[in-house]
């Protein structure tokens, strides 16, 4: 299975600091695609830019989306430019894949129980992406982990000693970039609500 389809499981599954934003999880499943394509060899990290390497099917049809979409010619693209390209809109892209897997499913929200959170997607009983998810986390493997990290899931040690770091480089350099996007589009967030919070007073001011 594929780190992507594995860190949206970990997302649903296991409790994170706090809710973990979309825009977040779309750009941490876009450096999990990029991370498995570099490992297969399908891409090339040359420099800070990535290039196409030789085109191999991978039997998901999203990670071969995500291949495909690599730039072919020069300019290549950077590694944080590939993220916000091939992040936009990607958890929902995901989401509605698995649901029309069955892998996952949505609870709706009755209009008459306001108090009731909105329409909540919950992993399907007996899912294989889900076990497969579940083993690897349950193993602390390092890049799955640090990829849930940046968006605030950690995994309960227990022993309190911290889950080990990639070793590969080039694992490094992605979630590093992984983790700055994440930073830059909190920045984002926190300055349209200072905006809107300032508009808000202007038409609140006697």
């Amino acid at each position: 299975m594929s780190t992507a389809r594995d860190l949206l499981f970990v997302t649903l599954d296991v409790p994170g600091d706090h809710p973990v934003e979309q825009g977040d999880l779309s750009l941490a499943l876009a450096g999990a695609e990029l991370l498995d394509l570099l490992a297969g060899g399908a891409v090339l990290l040359i420099g800070d830019r990535l290039r196409p390497g030789p085109r191999v099917l991978t039997g998901d049809p999203l990670l071969d989306e995500a291949a495909a979409r690599i730039q072919g010619e020069e300019p290549y693209e950077s590694v944080e430019d590939w993220l916000w390209r091939r992040g936009r809109g990607l958890a929902e892209g995901y989401t509605a894949v698995l649901e029309a897997e069955g892998q996952l499913s949505t609870v709706r929200r009755h209009r008459w129980l306001p108090s009731r959170p909105v329409d909540r997607t919950t992993p399907a009983d007996g899912s294989a992406d889900r076990r497969s998810a579940a083993d690897r986390w349950a193993a602390r493997e390092p890049v799955l982990t640090a990829l849930a990290a940046t968006l605030g899931v950690t995994p309960d040690t227990g022993d309190g000693a911290p889950a080990a770091e990639p070793e590969d480089g080039t694992a490094l350099t992605v979630l590093a970039a992984v983790g700055d996007a994440v930073t830059e589009l909190e920045g984002v967030r926190q300055r349209r609500r200072v905006e809107n919070a300032a508009f808000d007073n202007i038409w609140r001011a006697p």
